[in-house]
């Protein structure tokens, strides 16, 4: 992935590219959603407002699992948490008062925040905002179609469906620590943090506090 060009056309590009496995991961989602008997409906709506595959994954395997409502919000806000370090860190590239900032904040996801990092804790906006304008309708989409064809989990992991979002990512980060030394000491403080947390927390909350390197990582920029 191209990290050097910006402007709303190169996150067009970046939300193509990033399209693909957001629409077969989508499929995943309401597919699974399904096996759970949340009809077609429900899955599609909790794409929409939701819009995060690690929470809603979480959701639905928590429901599916016995526990309540109010267990399954829980662990979905959880494994949200993540985006108030990633929101912090790209707050002060995003324009306007309180209400488009809000608006804008919602771009803010994974394969796109990653995207638009440009270096030195600094965001590319418009990358960022129309990258994340192309994934959602794959999202959603996806979702759709995986709960109208309900593919059993068989077919699912027989075509490394399950796995193509995460290899995604792990793609990102490669291309990330090339680019940066203090990325490399970043990711290496976030993976020691939720290697020591395991120990003692869910790996949930794991991930979660391994996310405080982000900020780490933010603090030396802003004391340079």
């Amino acid at each position: 992935m191209a990290t050097t060009e910006s402007g709303y056309a190169a996150g067009v590009r970046v939300g193509l590219g990033v399209g693909v496995p957001t629409f077969v991961l989508g499929v995943t989602f309401g597919a699974f959603a399904h096996s759970l008997g949340w009809g077609i409906l429900a899955p599609v709506v909790c794409s929409l407002v939701v819009f995060s595959g690690s929470a809603q994954f979480a959701l639905a395997t928590s429901l599916a699992g016995g526990g309540g409502i109010g267990l399954a919000v829980g662990a979905a806000a959880m494994v949200s948490a993540r985006f108030l370090p990633m929101g912090v860190a790209a707050a002060r590239d995003l324009k306007g008062g309180r209400l488009r900032r809000a608006l804008e904040g919602q771009a803010i996801v994974d394969a796109s925040w990653a995207a638009a990092h440009k270096g030195s804790g600094k965001y590319d906006r418009e990358k960022m905002i129309s990258a994340t304008l192309i994934q959602a309708p794959a999202w959603v989409g996806g979702t759709l179609l995986g709960a109208l064809t309900a593919p059993s989990a068989e077919i699912i992991h027989r075509f490394g469906l399950d796995v193509v979002f995460p290899a995604f990512f792990l793609l990102l980060l490669i291309d990330e620590l090339r680019q940066s030394v203090q990325a490399r000491w970043v990711a290496g403080m976030a993976a020691a943090l939720a290697a020591g947390l395991t120990l003692v927390v869910p790996v949930g909350l794991a991930i979660i506090g391994s996310g405080g390197a982000a900020l780490i990582g933010l603090k030396a920029v802003n004391d340079r």
